[in-house]
């Protein structure tokens, strides 16, 4: 399956599983598994915003870190400059946290309800170039349909 079309199966599913669903968590737990398999990451999680760090949330994959500070790494640069970042070479950013030696290559897209940043969506692949715009595109779809679920609680 190509990539829009694999996105377009995604969003289906992220349908079907928020339709019933009145809860943050649960559906957002759920978007990332939908995430992880549908696209085989290495890596899929939220961060959310505590003050001026990034506090892990729901992820799939490896040991995390806990904790981001605003304007570290790939998430808290992507906080701080207030826009996707996909990232072909990880080991080529500037100040990459690396959570894990197997990562390659990185998205990190910010998670906004009514404009405002509360987390961050991030995606890791052990293949390097392995994200690209159209990625950034139906994550901020997916993550567009899931702040609908935000109501500053998560149950």
């Amino acid at each position: 399956m190509d990539r829009k079309a694999t996105y377009k199966h995604l969003v289906r599913q992220t349908e079907a599983l928020f339709k019933d669903e009145a809860y943050f968590l649960p559906a957002a737990a759920n978007l990332i598994a939908v995430l992880h398999e549908g696209l085989g990451n290495w890596w899929t999680g939220f961060y959310f915003v505590r003050g001026e760090e990034l506090i892990l949330g729901p992820f799939q994959g490896p040991v995390a870190c806990t904790r981001i500070a605003k304007g570290k790494g790939v998430c808290g640069t992507a906080w701080n400059e207030n826009r996707s970042l996909i990232v072909p070479d990880v080991h080529a950013f500037p100040g990459h946290i690396a959570c894990s030696p197997a990562s390659n290559a990185e998205i990190v897209v910010p998670f906004r309800v009514n404009q405002q940043i509360v987390g961050v969506l991030d995606l890791d692949s052990t293949d390097f170039n392995y994200y690209g715009e159209e990625d950034a595109t139906y994550l901020s779809h997916l993550l567009e349909m899931l702040a609908k679920k935000w109501e500053g609680k998560l149950l």
